[in-house]
């Protein structure tokens, strides 16, 4: 039956019908403008270039200089085998030209021509490497696509890719009434529209491999992360640089525990002693994964450490410096646990210190083995104090320390020893008063192991603003940072604020005593301090401002790119600092049991 009003009506339907919305629709600029040299998507300006001419010899990783400009861009290599047979007969039609016109210059008594002799042995060699196989031919098209806001923009990225390129010998044209084909071309299609080919044999070909980064990596260390800017692997030894100190500064929740936690359980697998100063005891769990020891430091702790320890001399030591090196960092650490002392406290500190390791007849006549065995209390120093004439206030100090709530803690001699590679200085149950005091007494203990032993290490420091707290503890610090890479020591320096860290006069110079340098997700209250400091560009700052968790700009020396710090899935479970992983991975332990 026919019912031409139903068809009608069906029409009519289809006419008014809303077509579904597919990801092409959300992902499409506003507009496209079609322009002979540019593309304009939306608000940006697109621009297409190809590279035409090439050098007789290319470097290797010469394109990485354009893959790392600060600039967006799209890139596209393309390379089309070419049959052997049928280049050696091309070769074998060219060296017959080439050579004819030599011995033709001959026969006319001409002067030679270096630019054919060059040619003639060029093609020899090549034809030689192509029968024997050592290499192929290939046509290469190298396409790039660069955006800018404006067109003034636009054309300063020009200007710095002709500079760039054409400082090799290596020319580049803008794909004039192509430059939609350049954008498809530079698409991730794996369409060439361009077809702008250059024929080139095996060995300039791979000098253009892109994931080329010889400024951060190294044929030795550890893997610190990605390179998010190309995707090379951030791997580097720490200690062939020029000092092996590093400094790691971000915010709460940025990652950085998860980084250096990271970088310890990588250097523990070279061999090297790593020790870490712990405000948080976050570090107990990974000690207690590797076997390591887990020195819990407080009031109430069995865990001692003696302030009067020595290091036995090294053989190019002389036993007076060490005792006098030994009694200077003392005089600053008594300086931090009585509150300030006058110059005239000073003095009296200082003379007792010394009479108080001779009364124990440590002195640079007697055997450094001796020492050891008759190593002061800080009660003997007491005794010392009350000897001497204008010691009463400081001796009513001192008493809290031998005599009072304080004494636990520091008038016992020292029951612990760094004999495992892997040792943490837990101090989250310490006062808050006393943590720049431990602090420093622990580091000192570090300081005379590493300067008895040599041996390769590595001390953390983490939430180093407690010992930046006084200038005592920020000069004993930035004193170990700069004498550390004598002794085989690479210092960690780790804070969430820097602002807190800069108020130390000692601040900056720490940081430029460090050749490695660690900047995570930041806060819009510091960023200009970490702009100003690390000389950051407003890429970079904002970079910082809305980095994941994870990622921040990596330095080493002069250079710094992009980094994401990346773990396995091992490496993970054992350094996770998010209390639902450790809580799952304590469950997962128990049920294991």
């Amino acid at each position: 039956m026919n019912l031409p009003f139903l068809k009608k009506k069906k029409n009519t339907e289809k006419i008014f019908d809303t077509p579904s919305m597919q990801a092409k629709d959300i992902i499409a600029p506003s507009s496209i403008v079609l322009s002979p040299d540019f593309l304009k998507l939306g608000k940006r300006f697109v621009k297409s270039f190809f590279i035409f001419s090439y050098p007789r010899y290319l470097t290797a990783a010469w394109f990485s200089t354009v893959i790392n400009l600060d600039v967006p861009m799209d890139i596209s290599i393309f390379v089309h085998p070419i049959e052997t047979g049928m280049i050696l007969k091309q070769l074998r039609k060219s060296v017959t030209e080439v050579q004819a016109e030599i011995m033709e210059k001959q026969e006319k008594g001409l002067i030679r021509d270096p630019a054919l002799e060059i040619a003639f042995n060029d093609l020899e060699g090549l034809r030689d490497r192509l029968q024997t196989a050592q290499e192929r031919m290939f046509k290469l098209g190298l396409y790039l696509t660069v955006y800018a806001e404006n067109q003034k923009e636009l054309k300063d990225i020009e200007i710095t890719l002709r500079s760039i390129l054409e400082s090799r010998l290596i020319y580049i044209k803008p794909a004039l009434y192509q430059q939609k084909q350049g954008f498809n071309s530079t698409a991730p299609y794996g369409l060439d529209q361009i077809q702008a080919h250059t024929t080139m044999n095996t060995g300039p070909l791979s000098s253009i491999f892109p994931f080329v980064s010889f400024d951060l990596s190294s044929n030795e260390g550890i893997l610190y992360g990605v390179n998010r800017h190309n995707n090379s692997l951030i791997l580097f030894d720490r200690f062939s640089l020029e000092n092996s100190n590093s400094v790691v500064f971000g915010k709460a929740g940025s990652g950085k525990s998860y980084a250096i936690k990271l970088e310890i359980l990588r250097c523990l697998m070279l061999g090297i002693d790593v020790m870490v100063i712990d405000p948080e005891n976050e570090y107990k769990f990974l000690s207690d994964t590797v076997g390591g020891s887990f020195f819990n430091i407080s009031l109430a702790s069995p865990n001692h450490i003696n302030p009067f320890d020595l290091p036995a001399p090294r053989e190019d030591e002389k036993p007076e410096d060490v005792l006098r090196s030994n009694v200077i960092n003392l005089v600053g650490l008594l300086r931090i646990m009585l509150g300030g002392l006058t110059p005239e406290e000073d003095a009296i500190i200082d003379r007792a210190l010394t009479e108080t390791y001779a009364s124990k007849d440590i002195t640079p006549k007697t055997d450094h083995n001796y020492w050891k065995e008759n190593i002061p209390l800080m009660e003997d120093f007491e005794t010392v104090l009350e000897g001497m004439e204008g010691a009463e206030s400081l001796v009513r100090r001192v008493r809290k320390f031998t005599k009072g709530s304080y004494a636990q803690f520091f008038n016992q001699r020292t029951n612990i020893s760094l004999d495992k590679p892997f040792t943490v200085f837990g101090i989250r149950d310490m006062e808050d008063e006393l943590r720049p005091i431990a602090m420093f007494i622990i580091m000192r203990y570090i300081w005379n192991k590493v300067r008895s032993v040599l041996k390769k290490r590595i001390l953390v420091i983490d939430e180093a603003w407690w010992l930046m707290k006084t200038e005592d503890g920020g000069s004993f610090l930035y004193g170990m940072a700069k004498r550390a890479r004598k002794y085989w020591l690479g210092v960690t320096t780790v804070t969430q604020d820097l602002n807190d860290f800069m108020k130390s006069s000692y601040g900056q110079p720490i940081i430029t005593n460090s050749s490695l340098q660690l900047l995570m997700k930041q806060s819009s209250a510091t960023i200009d301090v970490v702009q100003k400091t690390f000389n950051l560009t407003s890429q970079e700052k904002y970079l910082l401002l809305e980095s994941e968790v994870g990622e921040g700009i990596f330095f080493a020396g002069q250079k710094h790119v992009a980094i994401k710090v990346v773990a396995s899935y091992t490496e993970d479970q054992f350094i996770t600092t998010a209390p639902e992983e450790v809580l799952k991975i304590k469950k997962a332990k128990k049920k294991i049991k």
